[in-house]
């Protein structure tokens, strides 16, 4: 039997021969992971629909954030849970809110690691929903303003960068020109530009305590169809303002992931949800899969469409598997 010139196992005989030729790879530095902070002290409660995932009041915010720094994760991000809420979300932008205060303390106690902020609403309306409600109905023009006045409350509490996630038309534009107007134009805005109403968010709705009171979020976040619309708002959020564009979920959207790589100049972040997350860690707890196997697979999927960056929940794990 002939055999052609070229015979493509001679480089995958040995790790080290694969280790040489590998075209993609997982850094470190390639990694966000996401916490949630609440209030209260000495708080390190574990959300059930994540394993390995928890609340944690801010003391318990620093010891965490200290070990991610020490593991070489080069940031986070944070998502808050106030203690109380009302129709507005008032205190998202409250001086002394949850996510300031934290962001003031991990400033102080743990210099080097980058912190980002979630700039929504959802997790501060009584409603749950993403802006202010009129009629039943999220009020776009509105919401800018109380976004706008969220970032640049996290930006005066030391926020590295703010990565607003609530997908209201024209909150790139209204956060810049805040953030410039008060001289933090050095804060880069890391945007969800194309967050899709996906059903793989439901650990994360546990987690944030957001899920909405009536309705759903079809109305602001983009169909699961839809793909020259990611090209739509990707370049929207680039004309306002956004150093980064984000797309979330990542598993299910390789494709636009890959589609934002080829057509934009701007680093590409994509975000594993909590529901990608949360079936990995399932199916490996039942047995029926190799979790560190697939966990490893399924983030290499995600740089190789083209993610500059990755928000996931699996960066510990990543980082002490190195």
């Amino acid at each position: 039997m002939m055999f052609p010139e070229y015979r493509p196992r001679r480089i995958r005989r040995t790790e080290s021969l694969r280790a040489m030729v590998r075209e993609t790879d997982i850094a470190l530095s390639h990694l966000i992971y996401p916490l949630f902070v609440v209030p209260g002290k000495a708080v390190k409660q574990p959300i059930g629909a994540m394993p390995g995932c928890y609340h944690l009041s801010v003391d318990k915010l620093i010891e965490e954030a200290k070990e991610i720094r020490d593991l070489g994760i080069p940031g986070i991000i944070l998502f808050g849970i106030p203690e109380k809420k009302d129709a507005r979300g008032s205190e998202a932008w409250a001086r002394n809110g949850i996510v300031q205060k934290a962001v003031s303390a991990l400033k102080k106690k743990v210099p080097g690691l980058l912190v980002i902020t979630d700039v929504c609403l959802c997790e501060y309306t009584s409603h749950g929903h993403c802006g202010l409600i009129a009629k039943q109905e999220v009020e776009n023009d509105p919401t800018l303003e109380l976004l706008a006045k969220t970032a640049l409350s996290h930006a005066r509490a030391g926020a590295d960068m703010v990565a607003p996630s609530d997908m209201m038309d024209g909150r790139v534009g209204a956060i810049r020109d805040a953030l410039d107007e008060h001289d933090f134009d050095h804060i880069p805005i890391m945007s969800y530009a194309v967050k899709y109403a996906s059903a793989f968010y439901g650990p994360f709705r546990e987690a944030a305590d957001s899920a909405p009171q009536f309705g759903d979020r079809r109305s602001y976040q983009m169909d699961p169809a839809n793909a020259r619309e990611a090209l739509r708002e990707a370049t929207l959020d680039m004309q306002e303002g956004a150093d980064i564009l984000m797309v979330k979920p990542a598993l299910p959207y390789l494709d636009i992931i890959h589609l934002l790589r080829q057509e934009f100049p701007l680093p590409i972040a994509a975000y594993q949800v909590s529901g990608e997350y949360s079936m990995i860690k399932a199916a490996g707890e039942k047995g029926w899969i190799d979790a560190q196997r697939v966990m490893k697979e399924s983030l290499l999927s995600i740089r190789r469409a083209g993610a500059d960056v990755i928000l996931t929940y699996f960066a510990k794990e990543i980082a002490k598997s190195v």
